[in-house]
This record gives structure tokens, sequence and C-alpha cells, in this order.
């Protein structure tokens, strides 16, 4: 088992995975290892992977709208598998229904809205990883 711990952010714009990978190592540095995925399909991949290598997923900050699979049935499929993870969505488009369905189907822990503040992310985060 290793003891990397990893945040999984996946986002099909790179600059708001640049952006969100710089917020999250400036406040917790080398704490955890930051992923991040163009797509719900590469985030399934990188998954599979650090789950074989026995490494911990501590969150997924996903976003909704993305080509190929929505940020809600990724995270249903991602919960189904990997039930212990902390699943935050982050949107600027998803619609009641969807948010509705993965707290329901894939236990989303939060959901931010975009802009989101960085303060915001900070404190869910946080939150999430029992570091308050």
């Amino acid at each position: 088992m290793s003891d990397k711990k990893v945040i999984l952010c996946v986002d099909d714009e790179k600059t708001i995975l640049k952006s969100l990978k710089a917020q999250l190592k400036k406040h917790f540095s080398k704490n955890y290892t930051y992923e991040c995925a163009e797509s719900a399909i590469e985030a399934l991949e990188i998954l599979e992977e650090l789950s074989k290598d026995g490494v911990q997923i501590m969150v997924i900050v996903s976003d909704w709208l993305m080509p190929q699979m929505k940020g809600d049935e990724f995270l249903v499929q991602v919960h189904q598998k990997f039930p212990n993870i902390t699943k935050v969505m982050l949107t600027g488009q998803a619609n009641e229904d969807a948010i509705e369905r993965a707290r329901r189907e894939a236990n989303l822990g939060y959901c931010i809205h975009k802009p989101w503040s960085e303060q915001e992310l900070i404190a869910v985060l946080e939150s999430s990883l029992g570091n308050t």
C-alpha cells in the first residue's frame, strides 16, 4: 500500500485544471499528489491505475459538463467502484436534477459553482479531507 494520497481533478478545460492544481498545491503543498484528467474516461483510467498501485484517492473534484460523459454519470460510476472517495462537483452548468442525482447515487459531498473562490474550494477540501 502506497502512502501517497491523491486529489484528482477532472475538467475538459486545461486552464481550469491548471488553476485548480495551483490553488491546491499552494494550500496543501506536498501533503498530496495532484492528478488531472481532461475527461471522465481518462479519469476512470487514472483511478484504475492508482487503485492497482495501492494509491489512496482522497477526493475527486469533477466538472459536470464534459464531452462523452457528464460529471454526474462519472461520479455515479466512481461511487460504485470506490465508495469511500469524497466527490465534489465543480460546475457552471449542472442542472439541479444532475446535482440531485449525484447526491443520491454517488454520495456527492459538495457542489461548488464556477467561477469558484479559492477560499470556498480550500474550505470544502479541508472539510472533505478532515483537516478542519
